[in-house]
C-alpha cells in the first residue's frame, strides 16, 4: 500500500462533524486508519473505592463508540475497535499498517494527559509523530484574550473579557470522501460484561430522558430542542427545572464524550437567534458553554491542584469524625432530607441528575455533614453519565470553597432550595414513593409530621433516618 496513511486515535471526540483530526487527516493523508481502545484503567477501582467509570457511562460510550464505527461503515470503511492500553497497541497498529502519522485531541486531566505522553514516547521510539490538536472547547486557546497563565481566576472577569474580545471558530468542513486501507483488521465492539458489567433489565422509567450515546443522537438532540420543541426560548425560566427532558438541553452527556462538538451547539444558538430573535435564554445557553471552557482552561493552568483536598487556596473543609457513615447515607439517598435523598436516587438509578441538584447536594455534603469534599466528587465521577474531569471536579472545587469561586463559604440552604424549586414536593414524591401521600407542607421536612402520621404514612425510615435532621432544622 504506497501514499501516506495517517491514524487518528480518537477518545472523547467520538464524532464526525466538527473534528479538525479527522478533516486535517482527510486533506493531508491518502488513507485514514481511524481507531479506538476501549482502555482498561478507565474501568478500575479508585483510590476512593468507587469506579472509574459507571455503567451508565459505560453502556452511552459504547452506543458512542459504535455509531462512530457504523458512520466510517457508511463511508466506505470502518474503525478499529480495540480493548487494551493505547501505548501498547497504536505502535503495533502503526508498524502493521505503515502509518505516517498519528493525530489526536490534546486531554487537560493529569491522568488523560499521562496516557498521551505515554503514547508519545512509544511513538517516538517508532521516529513516529504524535500530533496534538485542540477540539474540545467553544473558544481555541489562540482566540483568548490573554495567555493560559493569565486567565482571570473569577469567572465573571473571565466572562467579560473574552465576549468582548474573544473569537469563536467556525466549524471544520466535514473530512468528506475518505480513503481507508483494504485489509484493516478492524475488531468487535465489547459488551457490557467485557468490560465488567451486567446489564440491568430496563432504564428506569422516571429518567428525563432516554440517553443514547452517539453522534446521531447528538445531532437529533440539537435539532428537537432548537427547532422542533424551541425549548431553547424558555431555557432561562425552566433550567432550574427537575422533571422531564427540556427544562435543560441536556447536550451535556453528548459534549463529554464529544459525539457533539461545543462550537455546533453554539452556532446553532446563532442560527436560531438570527431566525427567531436573541433573548436572555439564548444567552444563558452560551454561558453554560462558556463556563464549560473556563473549568477547562483553568485545569490546564492550574493542573492536579484541582484534586488536592485544599484545591487552589489550600484551605481544607472542616470534617466530622463520623463522615464515613455520613458519607454512606448520602450516597444511598438515605440522608433524611426528602430534597437531597431524591436527588441521590435519580443519580443512582439513571447517571443524570440536574444543575440545581448537583449543586444542593454538594453543599450538603461538605458544608452540612461536613464529608471529604473529594469523596463526592469521585462518587460522581463513577455515577454520571456527563462526567468529565474539569467540569466535574472545578465545580466540586467550587462548591466546596477551594476553587475559583471568590466567595469561600458557598452554603445553600436546602430546605429554601427544595421549597423554592419544588413547592409542590412533585419532584419528591417521584423519587421517593414512601412520602407520596405527605402533603405540601410536610413533604420536605417529614420531622414535622406527629408520631401517628409518620405510622399511617408508614415512614420508618424516615422517623430512623435522623442523623442529618437537626441540620435542616438549624
Amino acid at each position: 500500500m504506497s501514499g501516506k496513511t495517517i491514524l487518528v486515535w480518537f477518545r472523547k471526540d467520538l464524532r464526525i462533524h466538527d473534528n479538525e483530526i479527522l478533516t486535517e487527516a482527510a486533506r493531508k493523508g491518502d488513507f485514514i486508519i481511524p481507531v479506538y481502545c476501549f482502555d482498561p484503567r478507565q474501568f478500575e477501582i479508585t483510590s476512593f473505592n468507587s469506579l472509574k467509570t459507571g455503567f451508565f457511562r459505560a453502556a452511552f460510550l459504547l452506543e458512542s463508540v459504535a455509531d462512530l464505527r457504523q458512520s466510517f461503515r457508511n463511508a466506505g470503511g470502518d474503525l478499529i475497535i480495540r480493548r487494551g492500553k493505547p501505548e501498547e497497541i497504536l505502535p503495533e497498529l502503526v508498524s502493521r499498517y505503515n502509518v505516517h502519522e498519528v493525530y489526536h485531541h490534546r486531554e487537560v486531566a493529569s491522568e488523560e494527559t499521562g496516557v498521551s505522553s505515554l503514547v508519545e514516547d512509544a511513538l517516538w521510539k517508532q521516529k513516529i509523530n504524535l500530533r496534538h490538536f485542540i477540539g474540545h472547547t467553544l473558544y481555541h486557546k489562540e482566540d483568548l484574550p490573554f495567555p493560559i497563565n493569565s486567565i482571570p481566576d473569577v469567572f465573571t472577569t473571565f466572562r467579560k473579557k473574552v465576549e468582548r474580545d474573544g473569537t469563536v471558530r467556525s466549524c471544520f468542513e466535514d473530512p468528506g470522501k475518505m480513503q481507508f486501507p483494504p485489509d484493516m483488521d478492524c475488531g468487535s465492539m465489547p459488551s457490557l460484561s467485557d468490560l465488567g458489567f451486567s446489564e440491568p433489565e430496563s432504564m428506569d422509567e422516571r429518567s428525563v430522558m432516554k440517553f443514547k450515546g452517539g453522534e446521531t443522537e447528538a445531532l437529533k438532540r440539537l435539532k428537537e430542542y432548537f427547532w422542533e420543541s424551541h425549548a431553547v426560548k424558555k431555557y432561562k425560566q425552566t433550567r432550574n427545572g427537575l422533571i422531564g427532558a427540556d427544562y435543560s438541553s441536556k447536550f451535556s452527556a453528548w459534549i463529554a464524550m464529544g459525539c457533539l462538538s461545543p462550537r455546533e451547539v453554539y452556532w446553532e444558538i446563532k442560527k436560531y437567534e438570527k431566525a427567531n430573535g436573541a433573548n436572555d435564554s439564548t444567552y444563558s445557553l452560551y454561558l453554560e458553554l462558556l463556563w464549560r471552557d473556563y473549568f477547562r482552561f483553568m485545569f490546564k493552568k492550574y493542573g492536579n491542584k484541582f484534586f488536592h483536598k485544599g484545591g487552589l487556596n489550600g484551605n481544607v473543609p472542616e470534617e466530622s469524625e463520623n463522615q464515613k457513615e455520613l458519607f454512606e447515607l448520602w450516597k444511598r439517598g438515605e440522608t433524611g432530607i426528602p430534597f437531597i435523598d431524591a436527588n441521590m436516587r435519580e443519580l443512582n438509578a439513571t447517571g443524570f441528575m440536574s444543575n440545581r441538584g448537583r449543586q444542593n447536594v454538594a453543599s450538603f455534603l461538605v458544608k452540612d455533614l461536613k464529608v471529604n469534599w473529594k469523596w463526592g466528587a469521585a462518587y460522581f465521577e463513577e455515577k454520571l453519565i456527563d462526567y468529565c474531569p474539569a467540569n466535574n471536579w472545578g465545580n466540586w472545587a467550587y462548591i466546596a470553597g477551594v476553587g475559583n469561586d471568590p466567595r469561600v463559604y458557598r452554603h445553600f440552604n436546602v430546605l429554601k432550595q427544595a421549597f423554592d424549586y419544588d413547592p409542590h414536593g412533585d419532584y419528591v414524591r417521584l423519587w421517593i414513593p414512601e412520602l407520596s401521600s405527605v402533603n405540601d407542607l410536610n413533604i420536605h421536612q417529614p420531622w414535622n409530621l406527629s408520631e401517628a402520621e409518620r405510622l399511617e404514612y408508614q415512614l420508618k425510615n424516615y422517623a430512623d433516618a435522623t442523623c442529618c435532621l437537626p441540620l435542616a432544622k438549624a
